[in-house]
């Protein structure tokens, strides 16, 4: 078993770089956004719980790029998986990467879980998959805060993560 990796602000945070649906790719370091990367690890499509949390993502979208924050979604399924997640929450914004190594997973302090079958929807469960984790990501790579949880429940809310990003920026609040 290894260790869980735990990110500390103002620490450069691991590399990232995954394929985005649509094309392209999600790499913080080589196009960071303005204020920050908000990277929110998801479970993948067999989790009711992170379909209702993107879709709040989805509606709070332009809040958040406003404030020169770029939201990004990702999760270890396959393209086909996240793309039929991003049309569950009907996505006009939110980009989705896929195919998330867990190895990088765990260097970002997600915890892995294994397969319990079908979840309460009827969709399977990956063999490995990620659990949750939230960060916002400065301009310069470093950290500024994380969440992780180890269970789909309980997330952070993007009301509060908004209203955080506002007290930041005008108080230059630190990590």
């Amino acid at each position: 078993m290894s260790e869980l990796k735990v990110l500390i602000p103002r620490q450069p945070v691991p590399a990232l770089d995954v394929p985005l649906l649509g094309g392209g790719r999600f790499n913080p370091a080589v196009a960071p956004a303005p204020t920050f990367d908000l990277i929110v690890f998801y479970r993948g499509l067999h989790c009711p719980v992170c379909a209702k949390y993107l879709t709040e993502l989805e509606r709070l979208h332009d809040e958040f790029v406003n404030r020169g924050v770029v939201p990004v979604a990702i999760s270890s399924d396959p393209a086909e998986r996240a793309t039929a997640m991003a049309q569950k929450i009907n996505a006009r914004q939110l980009r989705f990467g896929h195919d998330l190594p867990l190895a990088v997973a765990r260097a970002w302090g997600l915890t892995i879980s294994t397969s319990r079958g079908k979840t309460s929807i009827g969709i399977e469960e990956p063999a490995l998959f990620s659990e949750p984790g939230l960060f916002l990501v400065r301009p310069d790579g470093t950290l500024y805060w994380g969440s992780t949880q180890t269970m789909p429940f309980a997330r952070p809310h993007f009301d509060e993560i908004i209203g955080a990003i506002d007290f930041d920026t005008k108080n230059d609040y630190p990590a």
